[in-house]
């Protein structure tokens, strides 16, 4: 029993072993060289990245179903499965169970591939070895180019940012200049000199006012004198009337002996000769025109007498409401710009709260525009070195080799599982056999069962015709075990030799 259900394993572990279709394997080494010139933080793989990230990433793209899809049908795998099942089954199976990516030690990893033809298991397995290096270099240029695009376009808009918000401050600058903090102390420094001198200028109209009044006190008195002195001689200055009349023709004729004095030196334009003019019409204006023609006609009844020192004092008083006026114009002018520098002292703490509202963001808009634009140069650089090849990059290490012999089923393993079966089943029988069976095999088992001692046990007395019919039995069963015996080895070698059992 046990021969023969070790038998009966090593038929059914050939049959099964025959059976099952063989699987090929082809493995490839794929090495990931990290790239040495430049790298930087805009490259697609930075230095913190870890090669499993990017064999995912690469993984992934290779193993997506449009990529697989065109393997299969350049190929021509799987083609009694694409008649029956739609595309997408096939490709998840091809996916899920063929192919396998793992990584070995270091930056190395593998790649399988199996498969019942071995020369497509072959192609196919360099074929996904090269679309790793095909599909990280499209990968890393179009990362890099994209990249290269989103940084110029992210610094575009920055720019646009920074340029409207520098022309905001620009334009609140030159409408608000003056009025900045900045200009605060060359303001302050502007209005205390103002102010120094208007204080200057209306000490000086002061002392000029004092000086006016002495020269008129002086005028005042020479004309007192220059009446006595001429009273009698047919020479008079002024004209019969009130007192007050008198002085006021006395000046209208200084005036006019002025004006003839001045006329004589200089032109009509000139100041002087305009202002005496002015104060001669603004007199004869408040005169009656009677009064008027008496002192024009005494005048000309008397002898002209010019004093050489009342023309000085004239000039001199001439020339001091000339210097009054003036002052009182730089005054009033200075004045107004006080008042102005005023202003703007006053608005600084203004526009310093609405400057600093303003700018507010303005330096986190720079400082973003400055890192975009270092973030740019290193894009530009990365993707240069992705144009040219120098960046990271697959290698392959080791390529695919003809698989000699098939991935599965194991010859050995199987039949090691049948006959382990087989002679496990048959020990089992003949055992449970053994044990379950209710004949007396031992005298004390005919003791305990019946109770009463044993005097004698008789052996098994063969006759010949038995032990002829036994020897017959027992050389048709070693027949039968030769016959079993040869006919699996015949046949094992007959399969071995048609390359149907591989070792």
């Amino acid at each position: 029993m046990v021969i023969a259900f070790f038998l009966l394993g090593v038929v059914i572990g050939l049959g099964q072993y025959l059976k099952t279709p063989k699987v090929y394997q082809c493995t490839s080494l794929i090495q990931y060289q990290r790239q040495q010139v430049n790298p930087t933080a805009m490259s697609p793989d930075d230095v913190r990245s870890r090669t499993q990230e990017v064999v995912a990433t690469v993984s992934q793209q290779i193993t997506s179903r449009s990529s697989l899809e065109a393997m299969i049908k350049e190929f021509d795998l799987y083609a009694e499965m694409r008649a029956g099942l739609p595309m997408e089954d096939v490709v998840d199976m091809m996916r899920e169970k063929h192919i396998e990516i793992s990584q070995e030690r270091g930056d190395i990893f593998r790649v399988s591939y199996q498969g019942g033809d071995p020369k497509k298991v072959l192609r196919v397995t360099n074929a996904i070895a090269a679309k790793f290096i095909e599909e990280n270099l499209r990968y890393r240029e179009e990362r890099a180019s994209e990249t290269s695009v989103y940084i110029q376009d992210e610094l575009r808009m920055a720019k646009e940012s920074l340029d409207k918000k520098e022309a905001v401050m620009r334009d609140y600058k030159l409408q608000y200049y003056n009025e900045m903090p900045a200009q605060l102390t060359n303001n302050m420094t502007r209005l205390n000199a103002l102010q120094e001198q208007y204080q200057n200028n209306q000490v000086s109209a002061q002392d000029l006012e004092r000086t006016k009044v002495m020269v008129q006190e002086q005028i005042s008195l020479r004309e007192e004198l220059l009446a006595q002195q001429l009273r009698g001689t047919g020479v008079s200055p002024m004209l019969p009337g009130t007192q007050q009349t008198t002085g006021i023709l006395a000046q209208i004729n200084q005036l006019r002996a002025e004006l003839q004095n001045l006329q004589a030196r200089y032109t009509d334009k000139h100041p002087e000769v305009r202002r005496v003019k002015k104060l001669l019409q603004e007199l004869e204006a408040g005169q009656p025109d009677a009064l008027l023609q008496k002192g024009e006609a005494a005048a000309e009844n008397s002898q002209p007498y010019i004093d050489p020192q009342m023309e000085q004092l004239k000039q001199q008083l001439g020339s001091l409401e000339y210097n009054i006026d003036r002052l009182k114009q730089e005054r009033a002018e200075i004045r107004k710009q006080i008042e102005k520098y005023q202003s703007w002292v006053e608005l600084a703490p203004v526009r310093e709260a609405e400057w600093a509202a303003l700018t507010r963001d303005y330096e986190q808009l720079h400082q973003h525009y400055q890192a975009l634009v270092g973030q740019s140069l290193q894009a530009e650089s990365a993707h240069s070195l992705e144009k040219h090849q120098k960046g990271s990059q697959f290698k392959i290490v080791d390529p695919a080799h003809f698989p000699e012999k098939p991935f599965k089923p194991d010859f050995r393993k199987i039949m090691l599982i049948a006959v382990g079966l087989g002679l496990g089943a048959g020990f089992g029988l003949a055992l449970g056999q053994e044990l379950l069976g209710t004949s007396f095999k031992d005298p004390s088992e005919v003791e305990a069962y019946l109770g009463i001692p044993v005097v004698c046990a008789v052996p098994n007395i063969y006759t010949k015709p038995e032990l002829r019919k036994r020897k017959i039995r027992q050389i048709i069963w070693g027949a039968l075990l030769v016959v079993a015996v040869t006919v699996i080895v015949v046949a094992t070698v007959y399969f071995w030799k048609q390359g149907m059992i591989v070792l």
